[in-house]
């Protein structure tokens, strides 16, 4: 108890700005054109080291320092074509201290780098810009400053030859957040980066009228079969797997520790302000039953709400209320201490959760990021999971946030309007905090007598080894209260005379089944899946018969998946996007709207159009 006292009175001590401090503030401009330079890391820096931080210059080459103790302080200017520069000033209590710089070129030539801003909009005064390198991604290595927004690259699945390989495997992916993050951009005025833009996570975004369980089981699944809209001579076949409807109010009781991020990155509106504005539409839907906890972490980690009752709701939004930012970010303390406390209030049958809130820049962690992943994986397997709500632009470490979610057997959505907080935390609740089915993986088994090739549209990152199918020593995705989540093959339909890459023919194998009692089948499903706290997985298994219904006459969820997958597609610049185009894509979206509440897919038909503008504007 006296370590945790401790901790909170070191928090305490970094969010409190005193008085008497002092900004820098300047501008950064080429010695020789005068032009303003953007994305110039400025690295502030005191005599004995012991004070580090940093910022990147703005669009308009102007960075700024804000909350400076009195002081002597050196400057470091470093550019990737420029020449250091180091300068010295001195902050003075209540004034800003100006220091522009003329940065001279490097003697060096460089390859010229083409560079896109990202989200200026959103940047919290002037202290950072996104950067985006066209042909590679570049990350600018911090310790205490901001960095730009990363994403993992994504190399598509390609066609798979069915006589040499007919076994499709992969893991669920329950996450949302590349939707949202997509229509920040394009609200934003600007097309998403390609490795942004995850397919299935864009089609899972939204709900469909699958038919839920009502025999007991966790989930049912569904398939259809019809046309590719964007390539006449191929197929499209889904996968549909729709979990059980929960009765919030008679759920199992919840021990969940929120750990949010208080750094000094999280000051913009779209982040530490919104999510507070979200915690306070989750808070209102919790019970006497549940339990709360609040630790924050920056420049020290901290719990500012002890375990409460969810029936204290004023108290909790109290503490809410008084949360601010300020700081560097010390996150792999801040799980540390999230995960001690969710066990000394672990419920044997209840739902125990950290709900991590961050823009996921962890720069300034006692462990590294290997130490935390392997501290998520020993808690997950101790009935401790970990679900990212990811906020704000420009430094967002979307790729770090969705590692973190899959190992901790939670999911990840990214949340960029209030709409979206009340979409996630309160009409999602139940997906978003109730596991029902953990470790699930699908494998399919496509029959040559009718695909002669397969695609998986996405699911990139969650591809299986065949032989991983059955050891329940591996991890798998996980599946929500009142989720669906849809997976997509693209089919090349048995007799088709186009070519297909890989291995030569082989010379011995059939290509047709010989066991003619199977030829009516397209292909055969199985699900493995664990109860929330079994370790022995269960199997289940559905064939799926070859009959092809015309995509005309195909159901409207169909036809708005085929939609978001052509969008999907065109916002990739795929290689397979085939004829796809926006007006297809709007034209399809619009005439399977439905009924949908909240108008999601309405708000996709206007996306789509803002994606087609930006892109005739290129």
């Amino acid at each position: 108890m006296k370590t945790l006292f401790t901790l909170v009175l070191l928090l305490s001590s970094t969010l409190v700005l005193g008085q008497n401090v002092g900004w820098i503030k300047g501008t950064i401009t080429d010695a020789q054109t005068n032009e303003a330079l953007p994305f110039i890391k400025v690295k502030l820096m005191n005599s004995d080291s012991t004070f580090n931080t940093g910022v990147f210059s703005d669009y308009d080459g102007v960075y700024v320092f804000k909350g400076i103790q009195p002081g002597t302080y050196s400057l470091f200017f470093e550019g990737i074509e420029y020449k250091t520069a180091v300068f010295s000033v001195t902050v003075q209590p209540e004034k800003i201290t100006f220091q522009d710089v003329k940065l001279e070129a490097a003697a060096k030539e460089l390859e010229e780098i083409r560079v896109d801003a990202m989200a200026l909009r959103h940047m919290p005064g002037v202290q950072l810009a996104s950067m985006q390198v066209r042909g590679s991604r570049t990350r600018m290595k911090a310790s205490n400053y901001d960095s730009p927004e990363s994403y993992t690259k994504i190399t598509e699945n390609t066609f798979t030859a069915v006589a040499t390989d007919p076994l499709s495997t992969f893991s669920i992916d329950v996450d949302r957040a590349s939707y949202s993050n997509v229509r920040r951009f394009l609200e934003d005025g600007s097309l998403p980066p390609i490795d942004a833009v995850r397919i299935e996570e864009m089609v899972n975004y939204f709900p469909y009228q699958y038919q839920v369980p009502t025999d007991g089981s966790p989930f049912t699944v569904h398939t259809e079969y019809t046309d590719c809209p964007w390539n006449a001579a191929h197929q499209l076949v889904k996968i549909g797997l729709q979990s059980q409807q929960i009765d919030a109010s008679k759920a199992a009781p919840n021990n969940l520790v929120f750990l949010i991020d208080v750094s000094g990155s999280m000051s913009s509106e779209d982040k530490l302000p919104l999510l507070k504005k979200g915690l306070y539409l989750l808070i209102d839907q919790l019970r006497e039953e549940d339990k709360v906890s609040i630790v924050v972490y920056a420049g020290a980690a901290g719990m500012v709400l002890p375990p409460t009752s969810g029936m204290r709701k004023d108290k909790i939004k109290a503490v809410i209320e008084d949360l601010s930012s300020g700081g560097s970010t010390a996150g792999g303390e801040g799980i540390e201490l999230a995960y001690m406390i969710a066990k000394t209030q672990f419920l044997e049958n209840g739902n125990n959760r950290i709900i991590l809130a961050t823009d996921g820049d962890f720069n300034v962690g006692v462990s590294s990021e290997g130490d935390l992943i392997r501290l998520i994986e020993e808690k997950r397997e101790q009935g401790i999971f970990l679900s990212v709500l990811g906020f704000g632009t420009a430094n967002l470490q979307d790729s770090k946030m969705e590692k973190l979610a899959d190992r901790g057997n939670g999911n990840y959505n990214y949340i960029d309007n209030i709409l979206e907080a009340k979409k996630v935390l309160v009409e999602e609740m139940g997906g978003t905090l109730i596991t029902v089915a953990k470790d699930v993986k699908l494998q399919v088994e496509f029959n040559p007598s009718a695909v002669k090739g397969y695609r998986l549209i996405g699911y990139e990152n969650r591809d299986l080894a065949d032989d991983e199918f059955n050891n329940d020593k591996i991890d798998a995705g996980d599946l929500g209260a009142e989720h669906s989540v849809s997976a997509i093959y693209e089919l090349i339909p048995a007799g088709s005379t186009e070519p297909l890459p890989g291995v030569d023919s082989l010379k011995y194998q059939s290509t047709t089944n010989p066991n003619g009692n199977h030829s009516n089948e397209l292909m055969t499903v199985k699900v493995r899946y664990k109860a929330p706290s079994g370790v022995v997985s269960k199997l289940f298994t559905l064939p799926v018969k070859a009959s092809k219904t015309p995509f005309n006459a195909t159901s409207t969820d169909m036809k708005f998946v085929a939609a978001v997958i052509e969008f999907g597609l065109l916002l990739r610049n795929s290689e397979f996007k085939g004829q796809a185009s926006y007006d297809h894509v709007i034209e399809t979206a619009e005439n399977a709207l439905g009924d949908e509440k909240n108008d999601y897919r309405a708000e996709f038909v206007r996306l789509a159009r803002i994606a087609e503008s930006l892109t005739n504007k290129r």
